[in-house]
Parts: C-alpha cells; structure tokens; sequence
C-alpha cells in the first residue's frame, strides 16, 4: 500500500473486531468498520453516505441509534434486531466539538442474539416447570400424554384441561363435535387416565349397527333366542364393558324405541340378554359421543328428553380443525413420522406444502388429515414432500370466510389472526412480517401477543 494514501485512524477503525458505525446528526454514515459491513451482510462501499433512517425503512436494521442519542444528548444502549433476526446490544455516544454542538454519533455494538434466546429459552423453561408442577399436584403423578393428542391451541388446551378433569371420577360424559374430530380419541385417553384404565374400553358405534339388530349386538342373546343364533349364546358389547368404559358412539342415531332401552340399561346397569330370564349386572363407565345437535333433536321429538339429561352431565365439546389452526402442523408432522415408521419411508414436508394445509376447511376434520398424511407419504418420490405431492384437489383451496356466524368484530379478529399465523410461519422475525403486511414492527409484537401465536 501506498504510505502517503494509508490512514492511520481508517487502519485502527477497521481492526477492531466490534461494529462500529458513525454519523453525523442528520444520520449520514460517515465512517464504518468492517465489522459492521460483515454483520448487517453489506459491503462498506453500500454504507457510506447513505441515510440510517432510509436503511431503516428497507429493513437492514431497527431502531436506530442516532435519533435516540440526539434527543437525549447523552450515551444509549438498546437492543436492535437486523434484517436477518440478529440481536444487537448497541450503544449509541454523542460527539461535541469545542462549542458543545453536537456533531457526530458513534455507535457500536455486540451479537447478542444467543444470549436472548437463552434467556427467552430459560424463560420457558422456567415457566413450562412451574405448569407441569401444578399438573403434578392436580393429577398426582398420572402420565396425562395420549399418543397423536396434540393440542397448541387455547382451544383444544381446554377441551383436554376438561377431559383430563372428569377422567378422575366416573361422571357420565357427553362428547359434541363434528365428525372426524377425535371424538373416540379423547373417550379413550379418558379411559386411559381414569381409575378404570386397567379395565376394558368397549366402543359401540350406535349408527353402524343396523336398528333392528342393535338390542342383541348391544345386550347378548341366549342359545335359541330367535333362527341363526350360537348355540351357547353370545355376551352383548355392553356386558364387554364390565369394569370399563363405555363408549356410545354416535348415540344420536339411536331410533326412540332402542333409546328406552339404552336409557333403562344406563339408570338400572342391569340388563336381560335377549331370549334370557337371568338378570345381569355390571359395573361401568359411560361416555357418549355425537356430531348431532341432541338438543335440536330433543325438540322435533327424535331424541328422547330423559336420556338426553342422563348422557349431558359433563358435556365437552371438541371444536374443528378449521378452529385450531395452531394444531394443523403440529399434527401433520406428528402423523408424517408415524406413517414414515410404518411404511419404512423417511419423509418430511416442505414449506409450501406446510402452508397449503393451513388453508385448508379440513370438512373431515383431524380424520381427513390424517388420511391426506398417509396418502402423501406412501405415493411421494422423495423424502422432502412437496406441493405438488398433495393431490391436486388441495392445490386448489382458497380459505373461505363466513362473517356472519359472529359479530363483526369477533369475524375480524379471527381474520387478522388467520394472516398473522400465515406471515408467522412465512417470515423469521417481526421486522419481515412487518414489511410484508405494512404494518409497524411493534404492532406485529403485540398483535402476536395478543393472538398467542409463536
């Protein structure tokens, strides 16, 4: 290098490790250190003389530390987050000539990003120790963790909070939701974590059975009790159930005449099998299930009142998928690694595969899902499963709003949300979810906040 072109002070600015960035009050980059340049990604030429304010506002950094020092005229130091989701302690220091005036801002700063996502780390730690501590307390030791039970959302949260709080006690409990919900699934994670759980769970799915051979499927029969029966006869699924639980699946499509019966059976647990004179007893735990509005159906006649009053003493009602967005990938790459053990295929999803199951309506709920799962990981080509691996038919979704089911505020709540978990899950930081939605940075924190999303 030439000795009468080399700077002493632009040598010593550049051998520093740390980043250092100077400008003058109106937020001109006069001077900046290597350093710097490597970690904001940028060459120093591209620094030079450009505004911090207009760098700002194209998302390199934020906040800045000239307007801060120059309105408080003395040293800051803050955290700032850079275009990639770096973390910065910087220090912003005033620089005075002679008269007091202030004339330059240096500032200078450290990569803290993996001491705050410690922090934040220990944080949850810390939090997520005192919770299962009260869960502890609350359900002295019992393991509360059903397989493929996956619950993110504030929704389904409740809905196990609930289940998991009549599971200690043999209340009768009715199970609301549409079909393919997981309504059998959470019956049996009830069974599993209540008193009964060494005993059987017999479920009885009240639609499959046709109505005419419902009372011997359910109750038994004796030998001879009407043409084609086993000599020895044959025990009912309700006596099965002895010293278990029972689970009467779509219970709303009982006709009223097996309703008496059922109602009967459910006052008395006592029963005849069919053609018997022996009175049988048994010792049960009853949980019904239904997509049916069994209050709706109390009132045109088809479902009998009485009955209804007997099964509805702890309703729980589980909501649909379309609900629960925050449960959709959490559930898709848990049933991925199922189906990807049982096929002895390694597969993954992809981004955009990801995003394509966001928008779905799911109309089949968690069942359809888990059928779309096992599709795609027995028929895709590769182990990363991609968009175009889903059948084409959940290529072509377009998420529908209904407006009117809720107030119009609440319609726009759960708008701003769905948009929110689809930029969340798109972008790293809240500086990019911020430019991408127009929106400021700090609204982006607190509207994050707000909905619970991660």
């Amino acid at each position: 290098m030439n000795q009468k072109n080399w700077d002493e002070y632009e040598a010593i600015l550049h051998s520093l490790k740390d980043d250092i960035l100077v400008t003058n009050v109106k937020g001109i980059i006069l001077k900046v250190s290597e350093a710097t340049c490597k970690i904001y990604g940028v060459n120093s030429e591209e620094l030079i003389g450009k505004s911090v304010y207009d760098l700002e506002k194209e998302g390199l950094f934020t906040p800045l530390a000239t307007p801060m020092v120059i309105k408080q005229r003395k040293k800051v130091t803050f955290i700032q987050t850079t275009n990639d989701g770096k973390r910065l302690l910087v220090t912003g220091v005033p620089v005075f000539d002679k008269m007091g005036v202030l004339v330059r801002i240096v500032s200078y700063s450290h990569d803290v990003t993996e001491l705050i996502e410690m922090k934040k780390y220990l944080a949850e730690m810390e939090s997520e120790m005192e919770l299962v501590k009260r869960e502890l307390e609350m359900f002295r030791n019992r393991n509360i963790v059903s397989k493929g039970l996956i619950a993110k959302s504030k929704e389904m949260k409740s809905v196990i909070s609930m289940m998991l709080q009549v599971a200690a006690v043999d209340v009768n409990v009715l199970l609301l939701g549409e079909t393919g919900v997981g309504k059998s699934h959470i019956a049996k994670t009830i069974h599993r974590n209540s008193p009964r759980n060494k005993g059987p769970f017999i479920e009885v799915n009240c639609g499959a059975i046709p109505d005419n051979l419902f009372e011997a499927e359910f109750f038994g029969y004796e030998s001879g009790a009407f043409t084609g029966a086993n000599r020895g006869g044959k025990p009912g699924l309700a006596e099965l159930a002895n010293g278990g639980t029972l689970l009467l699946d779509e219970i709303g499509e009982l006709s009223l005449s097996n309703q008496v019966k059922v109602l009967k059976f459910i006052q008395e647990k006592q029963f005849y099998r069919v053609g018997g004179t022996k009175m049988r007893k048994i010792d049960f735990r009853l949980v019904a299930a239904t997509n049916q509005n069994l209050e709706k159906a109390v009132e045109q006649k088809k479902f009998r009142q009485d009955l209804y009053f007997r099964l509805n003493v702890v309703p729980v009602t589980i909501p649909p998928l379309r609900q629960r967005k925050e449960d959709i990938i959490p559930l898709a790459e848990h049933f991925v690694k199922v189906y990807s053990k049982k096929y002895n295929r390694q597969r993954f999803l992809e981004e955009d595969a990801v995003q394509q199951l966001l928008i779905q309506e799911w109309a089949g709920n968690v069942r359809e899902l888990i059928n779309l799962i096992e599709r795609i990981v027995v028929t895709s080509q590769s182990h990363l499963i991609k968009l175009n691996d889903l059948p084409l038919s959940y290529r072509q979704v377009t998420p529908s709003i209904e407006p009117f089911h809720e107030s119009l505020p609440k319609t726009l709540e759960q708008v701003e949300k769905h948009i929110l978990q689809k930029a969340r899950a798109k972008h790293k930081t809240t500086i990019q979810i911020a430019k991408y939605l127009g929106i400021s940075q700090p609204s982006v924190v607190r509207k994050l906040k707000k909905y619970e999303i991660e």
